[in-house]
């Protein structure tokens, strides 16, 4: 089986290894989550720009992945070449799906949900100007969302604040009523895409880039049409991510294990999921 490594900086990136595991592929999926540095979006460009690469090369070279995927968008956009220039396999990012929402858009609006950060990034305006020139962007950025969907696969009520929050600031700001698209930006959103369909004014269609990631993974490791299947799972603060280990082993993943800090990112397998 061809193995692939899925970093995020939470659990956010479970999105992602859940559109990859769908995908009727033959892979072994490990994921690794530095939630000892979460949220990102507090941290600056130059520390992600070192901690990331670092981290992801220490984890090839003890995993020993055919491939990286980065499901974290503001990972992805500060520092994505940086961990291809670390690493000597291939590396997907997460890019957000702004040309799929152009291509989909009726009424020439678009919403995009993403964390604060992503929403203000040169590289998001950039992945506008290039696939959506012609059309009105609604942005808004929630941090809210991240930690609602944190809670939610804790198992516990994720809560209506964040998410009315959200989608007031979205369908109430200007233009925001024509709609009928949105772009999920950030790897957390899609795991409340039912709730927050739920709560929109008007009927849309909600994107996000899991299915496109695992299509390029797929192609990039030319990988043979089965069952995926995962198996370990990384936490740079296990003690911390031990709420969130039944959603992982309802995923399947078998081992956890935890990372010692920076620089050495050292594994140690604590145990199997099945017996925490």
């Amino acid at each position: 089986m061809k193995r692939v490594l899925v970093f995020d900086s939470g659990v956010g990136g479970l999105s992602v290894f859940d559109a990859i595991a769908a995908s009727g592929h033959t892979l072994e999926l490990d994921y690794v989550a530095d939630n000892a540095w979460l949220p990102y979006g507090l941290k600056s460009d130059a520390e992600l720009r070192a901690r990331v690469p670092a981290l992801l090369m220490r984890m090839a070279a003890q995993w020993a992945p055919e491939l990286v995927v980065v499901a974290c968008n503001t990972a992805s956009t500060i520092a994505l070449d940086a961990v291809r220039a670390a690493l000597s396999i291939p590396v997907v990012g997460v890019v957000p799906p702004i040309k799929p929402a152009a291509a989909l858009t009726r009424t020439g609006v678009i919403g995009l949900l993403a964390t604060p950060a992503t929403v203000r990034r040169a590289y998001t305006n950039d992945l506008i100007a290039q696939f959506a020139p012609d059309k009105r962007v609604v942005r808004f950025g929630s941090s809210a969302l991240v930690e609602a969907a944190e809670r939610k696969l804790r198992g516990e009520p994720v809560g209506e604040a964040a998410i009315t929050e959200a989608m007031d600031g979205l369908f109430g700001a200007p233009g925001g009523a024509e709609i009928d698209v949105v772009a999920l930006a950030c790897t957390h959103f899609p795991l409340l895409a039912q709730e927050l369909a739920a709560a929109a004014p008007r009927p849309c269609v909600w994107l996000d880039s899991g299915e496109a990631i695992a299509r390029r993974v797929a192609n990039v490791l030319i990988a043979g049409p089965g069952q995926a299947r995962a198996h370990r799972a990384a936490f740079t603060d296990a003690a911390a991510a031990r709420t969130v280990f039944p959603a992982f082993s309802a995923r399947g993943f078998t081992a956890v294990a935890a990372l010692s800090s920076a620089p050495d990112f050292d594994v140690r397998l604590l145990s199997d999921f099945a017996s925490v």
